[in-house]
């Protein structure tokens, strides 16, 4: 069944911006630790950036640092990316996952419990 679902993906030009959106189908995930991961094709899956419940506590891979923003609406159960200056380099299929069992936002893809069936972004020169 599917727990978490991404939506936002699609096509830009360089220096252009997306908002991701993952959605979750229980209002349990509103006190877990939320994460998204990117992966290239022919490459491993990375940390993009994650949440913790509240909110006021995120991290942020060095190579989206300043450019991407995570947050959440717990209310909506619902869990955002803000992409801003993006980069060809970006390109990756994007995915949410959750950590039932952190109390921290951690990068480690096999923290993560539930993950979503990904989003495409696309970024062209």
């Amino acid at each position: 069944q599917v727990q978490l679902e991404e939506s936002g993906g699609g096509s830009v030009q360089a220096g252009g911006s997306l908002r991701l959106s993952c959605a979750a189908s229980e209002r349990t995930f509103n006190v877990y630790v939320m994460g998204w991961f990117r992966q290239a094709p022919g490459k491993e899956r990375g940390f993009v950036a994650g949440i913790d419940w509240s909110g006021r506590s995120t991290a942020y891979a060095n190579s989206v640092k300043g450019r991407f923003t995570i947050s959440r609406d717990n209310a909506k159960n619902t869990v955002y990316l803000q992409m801003n200056s993006l980069k060809p380099e970006d390109t990756a299929v994007y995915y949410c996952a959750s950590d039932r069992a952190g109390l921290v936002v951690t990068t480690t893809p096999i923290n993560y419990d539930y993950w979503g069936q990904g989003t495409q972004v696309t970024v062209s020169s």
